[in-house]
């Protein structure tokens, strides 16, 4: 009952943030339970990563898409030779490196992508998927909140805002 109050566009984005696609979502009332919403919902679980997200983020980092190792590792930027943890644990970002779940709770750093769906290269997500995936991270930054955002991938970026010459660095757009 209580996700029958939520739109199908607010379900279908946590079910997507969770890690789940091919989604069916149904809102009936039951009579025999004196008028009780409830929410039916058919999903398939991808391969891919869950959001680590929640309220009071400081930073919310947003990959463009997850590559297929940091799909079946269980955390982003899980490639040897990625860069991204080392540089985060360097910066005083995050505490802990390649832990997800302690950057959120003790860091206030969330983490999301663009793109759920896991490729061996950022290079084979259409800039269809990216412009859909900002717009769900559009609003997941409305609901949520965070202080700032930080997307990692320029190439991503500038499929997902139309805009082939945007720059690195702060951005004239504003999420949520």
């Amino acid at each position: 009952p209580l996700f029958s109050s939520w739109s199908r566009v607010q379900l279908s984005d946590v079910l997507a943030g969770a890690g789940f696609g091919h989604q069916q979502v149904h809102h009936v009332a039951e009579v025999g339970l004196g008028g009780v919403h409830r929410s039916i919902v058919l999903a398939t679980r991808m391969r891919t990563l869950a959001d680590t997200v929640g309220p009071n983020m400081r930073l919310l980092v947003c990959g463009l898409n997850p590559s297929l190792n940091a799909a079946d590792a269980g955390y982003g930027f899980a490639s040897p030779s990625n860069r991204f943890w080392k540089a985060a644990t360097a910066a005083g970002l995050v505490t802990t490196s390649r832990d997800p779940t302690h950057a959120l709770h003790v860091d206030g750093i969330g983490m999301s992508d663009l793109v759920k769906r896991a490729t061996p290269r950022a290079s084979e997500v259409k800039p269809t998927e990216f412009r859909d995936g900002l717009a769900r991270l559009d609003r997941l930054c409305q609901w949520l909140q965070p202080r700032a955002v930080c997307v990692v991938g320029i190439t991503g970026w500038r499929a997902s805002i139309g805009d082939g010459t945007a720059g690195l660095g702060l951005q004239p757009i504003t999420l949520g």
